[in-house]
């Protein structure tokens, strides 16, 4: 259960070598976060990941889970919540994909939306029932920002997110009243591997600053979280920018 500051004492990563997703785990665990699951494909980088947080002092144990494998998705979660109730799970995977190459290969389009959306559906799905089965958890989601208005430089990916977005908000009206919290989170641009040799858009974060909000929504029961907080105007605007207009915008 969480304890008095809303800091859960268990926490599901899916997507378990996510830099964000990382940086949550870190800051939680510092705050009295005992037991992580770190779910994702078995590799070097997730073994890595789930020593460093043991360095820091927590239980840590590592699921094989493949977000392109729905089928899995039942198994694999059913194995962590078998182990006992689950505080937090949190929705960390993703891929940002190539737009120009993904334009030309749809193939490629259609990995960025099975992986960020249809993935996404079966195992929140799938948290979610497990959550509201042992009567209580938060489900804490990574949206972007880039699901608010779809812009011509990455739209394959915001239209995955947008998809992921409203998802998550439909399954937190579900939910509500359940016991189980959902919470989207709504980052910007992030400093991370994954934007490694891209340009910054205005208003970049990073992965802690991420987690530090993360943790203050928690506190809070928040239901939507936008890092930073500035954007939460600047979407607002955004979305009611006539489209020959925002065509036109550097965005």
């Amino acid at each position: 259960m969480k304890d008095a500051f809303g800091t859960p004492q268990s926490l599901l990563v899916l997507g378990g070598t996510s830099q964000i997703a990382l940086a949550t785990a870190r800051r939680l665990i510092a705050r009295r976060t005992r037991t992580v699951w770190l779910a994702g494909r078995p590799t070097p980088a997730l073994e890595t990941a789930a020593s460093e947080l043991r360095a820091l002092g927590a239980d840590v144990h590592t699921v094989a889970f493949d977000a392109l494998d729905p089928d899995s998705h039942e198994t694999a979660l059913g194995k962590v919540f078998s182990e006992g109730d689950v505080d937090m799970v949190l929705l960390a995977f993703g891929i940002l994909g190539d737009q120009a190459h993904d334009e030309r290969e749809p193939a490629s389009a259609v990995r960025v939306a099975q992986t960020n959306y249809t993935g996404a559906v079966s195992a929140g799905l799938v948290a979610a029932r497990a959550l509201q089965t042992q009567g209580h958890g938060s489900l804490v989601v990574l949206s972007s920002v880039a699901g608010e208005r779809a812009r011509r430089s990455n739209f394959i990916y915001g239209s995955s997110k947008a998809g992921l977005d409203a998802f998550a908000q439909g399954l937190g009206d579900a939910l509500h009243g359940t016991g189980v919290h959902v919470m989207v989170v709504r980052p910007g641009f992030v400093r991370s591997k994954m934007t490694a040799g891209l340009a910054e858009t205005p208003l970049a974060t990073t992965p802690e600053a991420v987690a530090t909000a993360i943790e203050l929504g928690l506190r809070r029961r928040s239901e939507t979280v936008w890092v930073p907080g500035a954007l939460r105007v600047v979407m607002s605007a955004l979305r009611h920018v006539p489209r020959g207009v925002f065509r036109r915008l550097p965005v």
